[in-house]
């Protein structure tokens, strides 16, 4: 199951809006009753959505969650700029094929 925060994101994409600060213009709580987190505060020019108008959004939560973990793994696998720099410097084609590797063996969504 997605994240809430994931799903408001995906219903502010959806809606025009690109950025969300959750300090600012969304605050989240969850009091630890077994409900889990919900909107406490919307300071959004766009509608705050429904349950249900969030619901319509896990799937594309899910993916950008899954999507966020396989970028993770590749800029683990990538290494830091300055060694890729190096590698293409003295092989650029030795760097292609480990950078399509890395690719393909962490595809996304």
């Amino acid at each position: 199951m997605a994240q809430l925060s994931n799903k408001i994101k995906e219903y502010c994409k959806a809606n025009g809006v690109s950025n969300v600060n959750f300090l600012n213009d969304v605050k989240l709580q969850d009091d630890s009753n077994g409900q889990g987190a919900y909107i406490k505060e919307w300071n959004l020019n766009i509608a705050q959505p429904t349950d249900a108008q969030l619901a319509s959004y896990e799937t594309a939560a899910n993916t950008a969650e899954a999507n966020a973990q396989v970028d993770a793994a590749r800029r683990q696998a990538y290494g830091s700029w300055g060694d890729q720099l190096d590698e293409i410097y003295h092989d650029i084609e030795a760097w292609k094929t480990r950078i399509q590797g890395i690719k393909d063996n962490n595809p996304k969504s």
